[in-house]
């Protein structure tokens, strides 16, 4: 479980056996885990995060948007 960005209290990663779904990053908060598709930016699953951390991860998604997709490659081509 790659830790790629850790930003505001969120972690963001990726787990190694997801490979044949689309681009999304997972982000872990001390309120619970949510999913993120990367391309479009979309809300995947929320598991316990309250809705105001929800768009504040959502801008860091957008914001980090390019960075993270290349790093999703990255690992999953590997």
């Amino acid at each position: 479980m790659p830790t790629v960005l850790k930003i505001r209290g969120f972690r963001f990663h990726f787990y190694s056996d997801e490979r044949g779904e689309a681009a999304h990053i997972h982000v872990r908060s001390a309120e619970g885990e949510c999913k993120f598709w990367l391309s479009p930016v979309s809300l995947a699953r929320n598991r316990g995060i309250p809705s105001n951390q929800l768009r504040e991860i959502e801008r860091i998604v957008y914001e980090y948007q390019q960075f993270l997709l290349e790093k999703y490659y990255e690992y999953h081509n590997n």
